[in-house]
């Protein structure tokens, strides 16, 4: 009888009935039970190479990032394996695109790279997919969301209030008179949906219309920065199309609402004179274009930082709290 044949039978991994042989937090006290009656009724001795799963481990930690290109994903992924390495441990990261079937298959590459801990970038990873996955292959460890949610037992949230920053975002623009604002959302995610309940809200607190436009993407496009700006340019276009008296348009990223800014350009439409622009997540494009762009700063540097010592104290047997929301703040530039 091996590990592998009792993590078989108990249905976990190897690696989680290593955790249990050595006393590793963790894991749940129903799985722990089983694996320990297990190891009982066998009689199982651990050998050397079994306490090494955990107790020579591998230090590594997995770091998964849908796309590699999208400046703000990697500035986290960049913080995170800075404060792992700091302390001894090698970061594996993966590019895993936008299907949440490949998601799932890199879940499972992770196991097999026998990580002790796991960061999910964004909340793209919030996917039943990924959850079902994390739950086959690693039940025992410690899975840490950054700006995303999962609930499960081993996972630990670490978000920012994007909702309430972007009700903040629409109150900046009805302070300067602005009572037609739209919003422009590009994918359909948990914190993107979590933005646009935040422009109702807001609307709502200003007492503005409660049917100013949001603009979606369709399903199935393309990924990337480039897409992202070309969206942004083509949902402006359709906007004032559909909505010629807009004041000001409220994007769901920075990119967005960069493409938003050369339509707006294009047409020689003055920003912020005659409509004004906003953005999301405070990266150096806004930074760097001119009119500089206002944006809600989502602290995704601080958010790391959070989510790594947060790893940290889970991995030293530490008691952690499952999720943690910081505030969001909106940084005002010249677009507005």
């Amino acid at each position: 009888m091996t590990i592998y044949d009792i993590a078989r039978e108990a249905g976990v991994s190897a690696s989680t009935v290593s955790r249990v042989i050595n006393g590793k937090p963790g894991i749940k006290a129903s799985t722990r039970k089983r694996v320990q009656e297990l190891l009982e009724r066998y009689n199982y001795t651990p050998d050397v190479s079994a306490r090494g799963l955990v107790t020579q481990a591998s230090r590594f930690i997995g770091i998964l990032i849908e796309d590699i290109r999208v400046e703000h994903h990697t500035e986290s992924a960049y913080v995170l394996e800075q404060a792992m390495t700091a302390q001894g441990y090698t970061c594996i990261t993966f590019s895993t695109g936008p299907q949440p079937e490949r998601k799932a298959q890199y879940i499972q590459i992770l196991e097999q790279r026998r990580v002790e801990g796991v960061f999910l970038i964004g909340s793209m990873f919030g996917t039943p997919e990924v959850r079902q996955s994390i739950a086959q292959h690693l039940p025992g460890i410690p899975v840490v969301l950054v700006n995303g949610a999962l609930d499960l037992p081993n996972a630990y949230n670490v978000l920012v209030d994007e909702q309430s920053g972007t009700a903040d975002c629409v109150a900046l623009l009805a302070k300067a008179g602005r009572r037609a604002p739209a919003y422009l959302m590009d994918t359909d995610t948990p914190a993107n949906r979590s933005k646009v309940r935040g422009f109702r809200q807001g609307l709502a607190c200003c007492g503005l219309r409660a049917d100013c436009p949001v603009i979606t993407a369709e399903s199935g496009t393309e990924p990337g920065p480039r897409s992202t700006i070309a969206r942004g340019r083509s949902q402006t276009a359709a906007l004032l199309a559909q909505h010629p008296e807009v004041d000001s348009i409220l994007c769901a990223t920075d990119l967005l609402a960069i493409g938003c800014l050369q339509e707006l350009e294009a047409r020689s439409i003055a920003v912020p004179q005659q409509i004004a622009v906003a953005g999301v997540d405070n990266t150096l494009y806004g930074q760097l274009h001119s009119p500089a762009l206002t944006t809600l700063d989502n602290r995704l540097a601080e958010v790391s930082q959070t989510a790594a010592a947060l790893l940290l104290d889970v991995l030293q047997g530490n008691a952690a709290p499952h999720r943690q929301v910081l505030p969001a703040a909106v940084i005002e530039r010249e677009s507005t």
